[in-house]
């Protein structure tokens, strides 16, 4: 009786342990944060979700989305905008540090949220679409290019009157790529208020209330928050990192190379997994940016010429046309993209001359190699000296390195005791002309 008693109470100061700890849980309120800092792509649709569900799921006052963005795919931001605008706790989207900027997609990132915020010194505006297809920039019709721009205006229309803001300023964003630095846009109501950092505006949000999409107003009680960072998970980050042109043609070139080392050093198999991981990885990169296809094609004719230069060696022509082809396909990957869909020259240039020197290297192995005389086999007794045993007229026996052989003078009746140099080989049967009837470099081989 007196153990039960014991274990009763135990049990007992547990469960009040336990709701004491959740009464003060419920009691301390927290913001959660992320960051974007870059073009907007696919991952980030998948981080913004994750954070918006953890903010939801632990009961966070809010979520801020700090964001630094020159903009990037029409569909990702379509995809994030949904996530904000159904979210079930109120979201901030704060341009920051100082420096930053929102825009293009962040443009109607910004406008999608609950409580729009920015930095000083930042900028949010240029929201003009553009149209990218399998050649780039599409040059549109002047009925298509109505078409898109009159369906993002509506867009951002309807996003700037659902939180109040300014609809005339939002719409000439998208037609006239218009901008304003924070002071502006607090001004004319595209913003709602200006913090020089997360505290500061954690601080403004303190009992300013909000609306969500079901209609429920929220009071935001962020006076005593705390501020917990959502931070990207390591494959998250990994694959934001990839979906970057400049790092999609690195790892398109050293999966080139590495394939190539490959394919002429068969059994070296480093380089073969280096190219084939490379490849996959760029793959990927490549499907969640606006690629040229044609800038492709190029590139992949390119690594056929690399190949047929080595493998026929024609003397430079194919490695010319290999590097025309490489240099031009590389210009036009993302021709026409937007700025941050662009390859930094100066990577372009640098790729181009690490390929031409592994060629070069490549190609003059292969010609030493070609030249070579065989050191096995038939071939290797081919120009090589052997001493007349029989004397030839035409057939009698030759000695090559303590072996007799059948032989065969080409050049009239041979003596014993005379130097002969082997023609061709049928057979068992040695083709031999006499050492005096060669050429003075033939004759000094032995």
């Amino acid at each position: 009786m007196k153990k039960f008693t014991r274990t009763l109470i135990l049990v007992s100061f547990l469960l009040l342990v336990v709701l004491l700890a959740s009464g003060v849980q419920a009691q301390t309120s927290s913001v959660y944060v992320i960051t974007i800092k870059g073009t907007i792509n696919p991952v980030l649709v998948d981080y913004v979700e994750r954070g918006i569900v953890e903010a939801e799921d632990n009961g966070a006052h809010a979520l801020i989305i700090q964001m630094d963005t020159p903009g990037g795919l029409d569909t990702a931001m379509r995809d994030i905008v949904k996530l904000i605008v159904n979210a079930h706790v109120p979201v901030v989207v704060y341009v920051a540090p100082s420096g930053s900027r929102a825009a293009s997609a962040g443009v109607f990132i910004t406008m999608a949220a609950h409580v729009a915020a920015m930095a000083p010194n930042t900028a949010i505006g240029a929201a003009h679409p553009v149209s990218i297809g399998e050649e780039g920039e599409q040059a549109m019709s002047e009925t298509m290019e109505d078409k898109v721009v009159n369906d993002a205006a509506a867009y951002i229309r309807s996003i700037a009157e659902a939180h109040g803001r300014n609809i005339e300023w939002a719409e000439k964003a998208v037609r006239e790529s218009v901008s304003a630095t924070e002071r502006e846009a607090l001004d004319i109501n595209v913003i709602d208020l200006i913090a020089a950092d997360l505290p500061a505006l954690i601080a403004q949000l303190d009992g300013r209330q909000v609306i969500l999409i079901n209609g429920q107003t929220v009071t935001l009680e962020t006076g005593d928050a705390a501020i917990v960072d959502v931070p990207m998970k390591a494959i998250e980050s990994f694959l934001y990192t990839i979906a970057d042109p400049n790092i999609a043609y690195l790892l398109l070139s050293i999966a080139t190379l590495g394939i190539m080392a490959e394919i002429f050093n068969p059994g070296l198999i480093f380089p073969g997994i280096v190219g084939g991981i490379s490849l996959l990885m760029a793959f990927y990169s490549l499907g969640v940016l606006p690629v040229n296809y044609a800038g492709i094609l190029l590139i992949v004719l390119a690594v056929g010429l690399f190949i047929g230069e080595i493998l026929t060696t024609t003397f430079g022509i194919f490695t010319i046309g290999g590097l025309v082809s490489l240099v031009a396909g590389s210009l036009i990957l993302f021709k026409d993209a937007s700025p941050q869909f662009q390859i930094n020259p100066w990577l372009i240039a640098i790729v181009c001359i690490i390929i031409t020197g592994a060629l070069s290297f490549i190609i003059q192995r292969a010609i030493s190699a070609h030249r070579k005389q065989a050191y096995t086999g038939r071939e290797e007794l081919i120009g090589k000296t052997a001493t007349v045993k029989v004397a030839l007229n035409p057939e009698g026996m030759v000695l090559y390195k303590g072996e007799r052989w059948t032989a065969i003078s080409e050049s009239g009746e041979i003596k014993v005791g005379e130097d002969v140099v082997i023609q061709k080989v049928d057979g068992l049967v040695l083709h031999v002309v006499k050492k005096q009837d060669m050429p003075s470099e033939v004759k000094s081989k032995r």
